[in-house]
């Protein structure tokens, strides 16, 4: 069951929003291992963590490129 919520959770946020899907992947395996590791039953919070913090970091970087492009116009 834990398995099936640790693959579920990104998938559904990745089809949220497909731009930033891979950073919220390599966040949620990155959080899902030191979940693991700090724990029993912690790597499904660590995974959904490990996506929002990748996700907010993606999403800022982009934000960034966009407002690179239009100071070039």
């Amino acid at each position: 069951m834990r398995i099936a919520a640790l693959i579920a959770l990104p998938l559904v946020i990745a089809s949220a929003s497909p731009a930033l899907a891979k950073g919220c992947i390599r966040g949620a395996a990155a959080g899902a291992v030191g979940g693991h590791f700090v724990g029993k039953g912690h790597a499904v919070l660590g995974a959904a963590a490990g996506c929002a913090v990748a996700h907010h970091y993606y999403s800022k970087q982009a934000r960034a490129q966009k407002a690179a492009a239009r100071a070039h116009r």
